[in-house]
């Protein structure tokens, strides 16, 4: 199955499992579990939030990860400080990359912005090279747009 025929089938499930009746840690958590079990590329999935001066790990789905980055270190901090989504086709080769996970290979970052303030960022990984790419970008960009719909606060 394609990742675009699995996204397909993701989003809705998604959709029904995201409520705005439940608090967003739950949110969060169940997101990262549902995109880390429905994509075996994947050995990390989960979110970074902003607590106004760093990212702060919140909920994940892998092995531990860094406890907080800095707006501009790292993809993270570099996407959520850009407030843009970035594609890391080999983080060994991605300038001051933090390296939390030695298995890690290739990266995509989506920042999750929520009534124009930064609430975080959504972030997976990969244990091949150039795991990421347009796809993800679009359909991990509408996870984080259904999320940040309701379902954060």
């Amino acid at each position: 199955m394609t990742d675009e025929l699995r996204y397909r089938r993701l989003l809705p499930t998604l959709g029904s499992l995201l409520t705005a009746y439940d608090k967003p840690i739950t949110n969060l958590a169940n997101c990262a579990s549902a995109i880390y079990h429905e994509f075996e590329k994947m050995n990390w999935v989960g979110f970074y939030l902003f607590d106004g001066k760093e990212l702060y790990l919140g909920p994940f789905h892998g092995k531990p990860a860094c406890a907080r980055i800095e707006l501009g270190k790292g993809v993270c901090g570099t996407a959520a400080l850009e407030r843009r989504a970035i594609v890391v086709p080999d983080v060994d080769k991605f300038p001051g990359h933090i390296a939390c996970d030695s298995a890690s290979r290739s990266e995509i970052v989506i920042p999750i912005v929520l009534r124009g303030a930064l609430y975080g960022v959504l972030d997976a990984d990969a244990p091949e090279p150039d795991a990421f790419g347009d796809v993800d970008r679009e359909y991990l960009g509408a996870v984080v747009e259904l999320l940040a719909d309701g379902r954060l606060g």
